[in-house]
């Protein structure tokens, strides 16, 4: 269970990086993925997000990376998806991520129900991030 960052020599003008995100079912998680994405660019790291809550609702989020040790950083890379094309992939720590609303701020806990976990996030390319 862990995040890899991997880059392939393409040619010798250039190098392509992908990206592994590798997630087990866990308590911040009920969902595991297992997937490597090829990025377009450098991961950035966030704090803030617009994204869906637990109900598909669109809303901006506090987020962070959450691993087997706590919290983490959590990154954004625009990458291509085979399914989506274009889109930004949002991930973390070997736990995935960590959202809450930015409504009401509290201390980051697994604990917390108003709180929830993904594995990663796959948005819109254009999705606000900060």
């Amino acid at each position: 269970m862990q995040r890899r960052t991997l880059l392939m020599v393409t040619d010798f003008k250039g190098l392509r990086m992908f990206i592994e995100v590798d997630v087990e079912e866990c308590n911040n998680s009920p969902l595991g993925v297992n997937k490597i994405f090829q990025a377009l660019d450098i991961p950035m790291p966030i704090t803030k997000i617009v994204a869906p809550d637990r109900s598909g609702v669109e809303m901006e989020c506090f987020i962070t990376g959450w691993s087997s040790d706590g919290i983490c950083m959590a990154y954004a890379v625009l990458v291509e998806d085979s399914g989506e094309g274009r889109v930004l992939l949002v991930y973390g720590g070997n736990n995935g991520v960590r959202l809450q609303s930015t409504i009401k701020s509290v201390s980051w806990n697994i604990e917390d129900q108003s709180q929830w976990g993904e594995p990663c996030l796959m948005l819109d390319q254009n999705i606000a991030i900060g």
